[in-house]
C-alpha cells in the first residue's frame, strides 16, 4: 500500500510546493481538502504525486474521511499508483489520471 502524507510527516505549515516535492521524493499520496494541490498538479505536468481531495460536501470530521477512504481504497489503489487525483464527494468518487493538461 502507498503511504500517505499528513501533518505528522513534518509538513504541517510547509508551503504547498514543499509538500508536493516531499510527496514525490518519498513516494507518498497527499490527502487534503485544499484544492490548490490540483492547480499545482496541472502546472507540474507530471504523473506524481497522487492526491486525494475531500470536497466541501463531506462533513470535515476525520472519522467520515477515513470511512470514505477505507470504503474505496481497494477501488482507487491502482489509480493512485499510476498517478491520479481522486476527489471524494459525499455521494460519489471522481478519478482523474495524471498528468493534467
Amino acid at each position: 500500500m502507498m503511504p500517505f502524507m499528513s501533518g505528522s510527516m513534518g509538513c504541517r505549515g510547509a508551503k504547498d510546493e514543499e509538500v508536493f516535492l516531499r510527496a514525490v521524493q518519498d513516494g507518498r499520496v497527499i490527502l487534503s481538502a485544499d484544492t490548490d494541490f490540483g492547480t499545482l498538479l496541472a502546472r507540474w505536468g507530471k504523473n506524481q504525486p497522487s492526491i486525494i481531495l475531500f470536497r466541501k460536501g463531506i462533513k470535515r470530521r476525520p472519522e467520515r474521511q477515513v470511512e470514505l477512504l477505507l470504503a474505496n481504497l481497494k477501488r482507487i489503489k491502482g489509480d493512485l499508483r499510476v498517478g491520479s487525483v481522486v476527489v471524494f464527494e459525499e455521494n460519489r468518487v471522481r478519478i482523474r489520471w495524471l498528468p493534467i493538461f
